[in-house]
């Protein structure tokens, strides 16, 4: 093929990346939106300005603005929610959006706290989406866990939390962890859909000293790490991992941990 034929047709010299082909844009601490077969999916919307968050037991503190407001947007055809409880997951503007969204996708017991167009996964329950050009995204909730492995009654104190899969005939698989801290069910999730794409994990470590001793409730940055092994990422977009106090790693612990791990060159950031 000639140089000018190459410029003319680049597509057909390398490979479509997983960037390419998926684009994930980052807007602050859980919040991402992910174009996938011509449906923009826009995860756990939190666009509050900066403030206090007075909870039973605990006050949330955020931190940063998101670098998107809500009329910048532009159409959302589906949240996925990993859960409703907590405020640096969903917020009071984040609600809001919710009532102009074709559907809303979180737990089942999150789905009757919302009610409107909120429908609940269980793990490994799946809905089908229909795509603008008449295909199909099939969404199937991932089993999470909202603190650390073998201690009893977690989900009773920090809630039911899912995470999603979104497959399709003629696209790569993607990964949405939500508020996960258990590898043991990312294995479980890499078992039925692994090698997945793209993986965006929800990190940062966030800690509370009086909850399970103060271990982390979401992954860490080396437990990220570890994910992205065991599911074969080709990409990872780490969010959750800024904006908010309780917070307790940042997105230079996720560089550090992947970079460590020999994985930096799957890192999406932004």
């Amino acid at each position: 093929m000639s140089p000018e034929i190459r410029e003319v047709f680049p597509a057909m010299t390398a490979a479509r990346t997983p960037a390419d082909q998926i684009p994930v844009r980052v807007f602050g601490g859980p919040t991402a939106l992910i174009e996938y077969g011509g449906l923009r999916f826009l995860t756990d919307p939190t666009f509050d300005a900066p403030g206090e968050y007075q909870r039973p037991g605990a006050s949330l503190t955020k931190t940063a603005p998101s670098s998107i407001t809500p009329a910048d947007l532009g159409p959302v055809d589906a949240v996925l929610l990993s859960h409703d409880e907590h405020p640096d997951n969903l917020d009071n503007s984040g609600r809001a959006l919710l009532a102009d969204v074709p559907v809303t996708l979180t737990t089942p017991s999150g789905a009757a706290r919302l009610g409107g167009t909120a429908q609940g996964l269980a793990p490994w329950d799946s809905v089908d989406l229909h795509r603008p050009d008449g295909g199909t995204v099939t969404v199937t909730g991932a089993p999470a866990l909202h603190g650390p492995e073998g201690v009893e009654d977690v989900e009773s104190i920090t809630g039911e939390v899912v995470g999603f899969v979104l497959t399709s005939a003629d696209l790569p698989t993607v990964y949405v962890s939500g508020d996960n801290a258990s590898l043991t069910l990312v294995k479980q999730t890499a078992e039925r859909f692994g090698p997945v794409d793209t993986a965006v994990l929800f990190a940062g470590a966030p800690r509370f000293p009086f909850l399970f001793d103060g271990a982390p409730l979401v992954l860490d940055s080396a437990q990220a790490a570890e994910a992205a092994q065991i599911l074969g990422a080709r990409r990872v977009v780490p969010v959750h991992c800024d904006s908010w106090a309780h917070f307790t790693e940042n997105r230079d612990d996720v560089v550090h941990a992947f970079t460590a791990a020999g994985l930096a060159d799957r890192l999406q950031l932004g």
